[in-house]
């Protein structure tokens, strides 16, 4: 039996933004269909701990079969020691034998898969015509959403805020020309701002990608018609979003029983009674797949939110995508695992 591992550079270099977006959509379409089992991620939080675990199964049937498993831990002080906060693997096992076919480093993978799940949402939830591009965040996650969204959609202009003016200035002048180019995207203007009102004011996109325990988007910052990728907020207690802001939006998520679980924007909102369960439009996957006719954008004035939370078969499929290419290819390193 031969082994593939997939560094972090063999991941990027194997699985680009318009492949992974193309697999996430069949993931999700394939889920919305029921080819997927996957349980609510286990999340092991030890008193004490500078972070959290979480570990994330999944089995999807049909001609893409495979066994997922991405172990996980995620770290909140990494970026100031400049590491990624996510740090772990994806296994990827065989459907047949269950041999254990790749092991892939996990932070690649979610840095990818979850900018190619935001493009997806995009492409499904926001106006035909929105090309201005808000990014709140200077961290991985706004590199990847700035190479993910403008690889898959035309843009005329990103706008960047951050935590200072400083580090948006440094990601428009130094990080935003190479993940453009790294991505193969179009180069656009990239607009240093400083405040996250200026970054979001008339953008049409809006991508909040940041670790603030509480929100960096005020509703009467956004302009009719506007699309949220929500993707920092994943635990209970933190929130990007205000309540008003959850509140006048048309809300989808990628999983339902995750946002109910786990997310602090809509967790948040709802214990202000601001909303409920039934506040929860429709799944991403299902809008795809054709099962929810009618729950997309109402209008072209309607606000949109897509709370992204991570699905482990998002990881299944980038996993599988990654190591059906390196077989063509030869990328990574076998080893024999015998």
């Amino acid at each position: 039996m031969r082994l593939l591992v997939l560094s972090s550079r063999a991941v990027r270099d194997v699985l680009g933004y318009r492949r992974c977006a193309d697999a996430m959509r069949e993931a999700l379409i394939a889920r919305a269909n029921g080819e997927v089992f996957q349980p609510l991620r286990f999340v092991l939080r030890p008193e004490g701990a500078s972070g959290f675990m979480g570990l994330m199964p999944s089995y999807q049937s049909g001609p893409s079969a495979g066994y997922g498993l991405k172990a996980i831990c995620i770290t909140p002080g990494n970026p100031a020691a400049g590491l990624d906060a996510h740090q772990g693997i994806v296994l990827l096992s065989s459907p047949q034998t269950g041999e254990p076919l790749a092991v892939l480093n996990a932070s690649a993978v979610t840095e990818i898969r979850t900018a190619a799940v935001s493009a997806v949402a995009t492409a499904a939830l926001a106006n035909q015509n929105a090309s201005t591009l808000a990014i709140i965040g200077t961290g991985v996650q706004a590199r990847s959403h700035l190479a993910a969204i403008a690889a898959t959609r035309p843009l005329a202009e990103v706008r960047i805020a951050g935590t200072s003016p400083a580090k948006a200035a440094k990601f428009a002048s130094d990080v935003a020309p190479a993940a453009l180019a790294d991505a193969g995207a179009p180069a656009v203007p990239v607009v240093a701002c400083d405040s996250a009102r200026d970054a979001v004011a008339g953008a049409g996109i809006v991508v909040t990608a940041t670790s603030s325990p509480v929100p960096v988007v005020s509703r009467d910052w956004l302009a009719p018609g506007t699309h949220i990728n929500a993707v920092g907020a994943c635990v209970p207690a933190a929130r990007e979003l205000d309540t008003a802001t959850v509140a006048d939006a048309g809300l989808f998520a990628d999983s339902r029983e995750s946002v109910l679980a786990e997310s602090g924007d809509y967790l948040l909102a709802a214990a202000e009674d601001a909303v409920g369960p039934g506040h929860i439009r429709a799944e991403i996957g299902d809008l795809m797949a054709g099962v929810a006719p009618g729950l997309g954008r109402r209008n072209a004035e309607e606000i949109t939110i897509f709370e992204s939370l991570g699905l482990a078969v998002e990881d299944l499929a980038a996993a599988s995508a990654a190591y059906r290419i390196a077989q063509d290819t030869g990328a990574g390193t076998w080893v024999d695992f015998d």
